[in-house]
């Protein structure tokens, strides 16, 4: 059996346009659903062979609703990639003692998705269910808690479908429900990483308190790309940390709740 190209993938969100240094090869890999994002660079961190791959690619050329989410999961999958680290901008929506704020690092264990034009799944005939109740993995989530004593564990974000930001009534109306982040990249591409049978956390850096989280003149482009490249240096160690710590995903329910199922889609790669 062919090895794994990679075992570790980074999915780089705004303004994270590179993460690996020394030897890199990069990888440009055809799928059936198209062309992903860009090449896939893979080289060397604390011992792994770890992918990375730019979501909105490299010039920054794909807007959230046109980012190719199922390219990307096929194509990090078809290198070996079991565990993927999914850095991401966020909004912060709760205030108060126990809410967030700009510069917080989260690790949401809660998704809720409001995108509404993009293909949510490898799914295209058949019944093939996948359980979401828990749409983050638990282990690959507690080595990113535990990379940093200042990373926040547990949340909910809901995904909305932009480029647009949220209007205040729409904040107030998601804050209302008890969810703390705002994010427009994390839905589908949390369900196709568990479709592809990986274990899948965001890194959510929370780069401004969203449009009805406080007065003003609400959310701006050029503030969440400034707070985020301020924090590029903060998220690369804590990536190296977490990777450092990674479990075994041998045997994690992010894979196995597809052992007995009859999937109509196929999952490649070397471990497949």
């Amino acid at each position: 059996m062919t090895l794994p190209i990679a075992d570790v993938a980074v999915i780089g969100g705004t303004g994270f346009y590179s993460f690996l240094t020394g030897d890199v090869t990069e990888h440009a890999v055809q799928t059936p659903y198209g062309d992903p994002s860009g090449p896939i660079a893979v080289g060397e961190v604390a011992g792994r062979r770890v992918a990375f791959l730019p979501r909105h690619g490299q010039d920054h050329r794909h807007p959230p609703h046109g980012i190719p989410y199922r390219a990307n999961a096929w194509a990090l999958r078809s290198l070996g990639v079991r565990q993927v680290l999914a850095p991401c901008a966020v909004g912060g929506l709760s205030t108060g003692p126990d809410g967030v704020a700009p510069g917080d690092v989260v690790v949401p264990d809660q998704l809720v998705d409001r995108t509404h034009r993009r293909v949510g799944s490898f799914v295209e005939s058949g019944a093939c269910h996948l359980p979401f109740a828990d749409p983050y993995c638990p282990g690959v989530s507690a080595a990113v808690a535990a990379a940093a004593p200042d990373v926040r564990q547990g949340g909910t974000m809901v995904v909305i479908e932009g480029p647009r930001f949220s209007t205040r009534a729409e904040s107030q109306h998601y804050a209302a429900q008890g969810w703390d982040l705002i994010n427009m990249t994390g839905a589908p591409e949390a369900a196709l990483a568990r479709e592809m049978r990986q274990c899948y956390a965001p890194i959510a850096l929370v780069t401004d308190m969203d449009a009805g989280a406080e007065s003003g003149e609400g959310v701006g482009q050029e503030q969440v790309f400034a707070l985020f490249k301020a924090n590029l240096e903060r998220l690369t160690g804590l990536l190296t940390d977490t990777i450092t710590h990674l479990p075994d995903p041998e045997g994690c329910g992010c894979s196995t709740w597809a052992d007995g199922v009859a999937l109509t889609y196929d999952v490649p790669g070397p471990t497949a």
